[in-house]
C-alpha cells in the first residue's frame, strides 16, 4: 500500500534495480573496473606454497652435492677428501702375517684311529662256597699279587666234612686191611686143600670191594679239603683292586653274580682300536715279518701322549657292517696314564718317508683351485701357488709338489691376503705389542676428531684432573 501511495519511490527502487542490472552488465563487459571484486586469499597461499617446494629441493641437492663429493675425495676440503685418501691409503698398506719356512726332512706315515683301553686281566672274585664272610684282608684301590689272601668265609662248617670224610676214610681202610688179612688166610688153606675155591674168590672179591670203598672215601676226603681251602679267598691274578662289593658279615654265595672285589692288571696295559680294511696291506706284511711297529695313545684332546706301545696282534676276521679290523696293541703302564675303559686317539706308525718338503698344516689353504700355500717373496708380496700335498702327521704336512725347500710361506693371517699383496712378516710374539700402538694411536685420532666436532669441554677437563 505504501508502494502504490508512493509511486515516485517505487519508481526510484526499479531504477535501483535497473542501475544494478546495467553495473553487473557494465562489469563483465570490462566497461566500469572501479566496480571488479577484491582479491582471493587463495592465491597467496599457491605463491607460498611454490616457494616452500623450491627452498626444499635446494637443500636436497645440496645435501646430495655434499655426499657425492665428500664420498668421491673431490675438492671441498681437507676434511671431506681425507676420507677417500684414507681407503685408498688402507688398500695398499702392508698386511701382518706370520710365516714358516718350508724344510725337508721325514715325515712319518701315520693311521690314527679311536681305541678303547682294555686290561688284560679282568677278573671278579666270587666266593667258591657258600658261608660268612667273617674278613676281608684288602684295600679298595690297593695293588695285589696272585695268591695274596683277600678275604675269608667262616670255615667251621667245612672242617666238620672233612673231619668226617677222613673218619669214614679210616674206617674203611681198616675193613680192607682186615679183608685182605683173611684173603691170605684163605689162600694158605686153598692150598692145603682145606677149604674150597669159592671161598678164596669171595673173599677176594670183598678185598675189591673195600678198595672201592676206600679210594671214594679218600676223594670224600680231598673234596672236603678243597672245599675248606676255598673259604680262603686269594687273588687269582696280579692287578689293582676294585671297591668292595660286600662287606664282612654277610652271607655270601658261588651263585652271587657281584662277587667280592674285582682285579684288573693295568701294568701292562692294551687298547683294542679299528682301522679300515683298506689299511691292511700296510700292516699285515710287517707284521707277519715280526716288526714291531710303533702306536702312540693320545688323550681325547690329541694334545699328551699317554704311553708308547707296539701292536700286539691283528683280529682274524673283518667286520662286514663297518668294514674294519680289530687290532690290539700293548703299552707299559707304570704310572697308570691309562684307565680300563677310557678312549684314547691312536696313532700306529706303519712307515716313514724320507726327504719331504714340510710346512705347518696352518699353511695350505684351499679354495676353488684347490689348495694354495701363500709364498712370501722377497719384495715382501704375496704369490698364490697350487701344492699338491703328501701325507699329514699331526700339524705337519708333506707336499710333493709346488713348493720348494727355503721358501716362505703364510701361516697366519692369509684369510685378508690376495695374489700380489703387499704384507710384513711379523714375529709371534711381536703381533700383541704392534696392536698396542695402533691401538693409542686411534683414540688419539678419534679424541682430535671430537675436538672439532665442538665437544671441548671433555678435553679441557683432562688437565684439571691431573691436577
Amino acid at each position: 500500500m505504501s508502494e502504490a501511495m508512493d509511486p515516485e519511490r517505487g519508481n526510484n527502487k526499479n531504477a535501483g534495480h535497473k542501475d544494478a542490472d546495467r553495473g553487473t552488465h557494465e562489469t563483465h563487459d570490462g566497461v566500469s573496473p572501479t566496480l571488479l571484486p577484491p582479491p582471493r586469499e587463495g592465491g597467496k597461499r599457491r605463491r607460498w606454497g611454490i616457494w616452500v617446494v623450491l627452498v626444499i629441493l635446494v637443500l636436497i641437492g645440496y645435501a646430495v652435492w655434499h655426499a657425492t663429493h665428500r664420498n668421491a675425495g673431490g675438492p671441498g676440503g681437507a676434511g671431506r677428501g681425507g676420507s677417500g685418501g684414507r681407503g685408498a691409503a688402507m688398500a695398499n698398506k702392508p698386511m701382518p702375517v706370520m710365516v714358516a719356512t718350508a724344510t725337508k726332512g721325514d715325515i712319518n706315515v701315520v693311521i690314527s684311529a679311536l681305541g678303547n683301553v682294555t686290561p688284560v686281566a679282568n677278573v671278579t672274585v666270587k666266593s667258591r662256597v657258600d658261608g660268612q664272610l667273617v674278613r676281608v684282608n684288602f684295600t679298595e684301590g690297593q695293588n695285589v699279587k696272585a695268591g695274596d689272601l683277600l678275604a675269608e668265609i667262616d670255615p667251621a662248617t667245612y672242617q666238620a666234612q672233612l673231619l668226617q670224610a677222613q673218619g669214614q676214610l679210616a674206617r674203611d681202610q681198616a675193613l680192607l686191611q682186615n679183608a685182605k688179612l683173611d684173603l691170605q688166610r684163605y689162600q694158605t688153606l686153598a692150598a692145603q686143600d682145606s677149604i674150597s675155591k669159592q671161598q678164596v674168590d669171595t673173599q677176594a672179591s670183598l678185598v675189591r670191594q673195600y678198595e672201592g670203598t676206600v679210594k671214594l672215601d679218600q676223594g670224600n676226603v680231598d673234596n672236603a679239603r678243597v672245599q675248606l681251602s676255598y673259604t680262603r679267598i686269594t687273588a687269582p691274578v696280579s692287578g689293582r683292586v676294585g671297591l668292595r662289593q660286600v662287606d664282612p658279615g654277610n652271607i655270601v654265595h658261588a651263585s652271587d653274580t657281584n662277587g667280592i672285589v674285582v682285579i684288573t692288571q693295568i701294568d701292562p696295559m692294551t687298547v683294542i682300536y679299528s682301522i679300515p680294511e683298506d689299511s691292511l696291506p700296510k700292516v699285515m706284511p710287517r707284521l707277519q715279518s715280526g716288526e714291531k711297529l710303533p702306536v702312540d695313545a693320545w688323550d681325547r684332546a690329541q694334545t699328551t701322549v699317554l704311553a708308547h706301545g707296539t701292536l700286539m696282534t691283528v683280529d682274524n676276521q673283518i667286520d662286514n657292517t663297518t668294514g674294519t679290523v680289530k687290532l690290539r696293541a700293548q703299552f707299559p703302564n707304570q704310572n697308570a696314564a691309562l684307565f680300563p675303559n677310557q678312549f684314547v686317539n691312536v696313532r700306529m706308525r706303519v712307515d716313514t718317508l724320507h726327504d719331504q718338503v714340510i710346512v705347518p698344516g696352518a699353511a695350505i689353504q684351499r679354495g676353488t683351485q684347490g689348495t694354495f700355500v701363500y709364498i712370501v717373496g722377497q719384495d715382501s708380496n704375496v704369490t698364490l701357488r697350487v701344492v699338491k700335498l703328501g701325507v699329514t702327521e699331526g700339524e705337519r704336512v708333506s707336499v710333493t709338489s709346488g713348493l720348494q725347500p727355503g721358501e716362505r710361506v703364510v701361516i697366519d693371517g692369509a684369510d685378508k691376503l690376495r695374489d700380489g699383496a703387499p704384507v710384513e712378516v711379523i714375529q709371534p710374539g711381536a703381533a700383541n705389542a704392534a696392536s698396542a700402538p695402533a691401538a693409542g694411536q686411534t683414540h688419539q685420532g678419534g679424541r682430535h676428531r671430537r675436538g672439532q666436532g665442538g665437544a671441548s669441554a671433555p678435553a679441557a677437563s683432562a688437565p684439571a684432573a691431573k691436577q
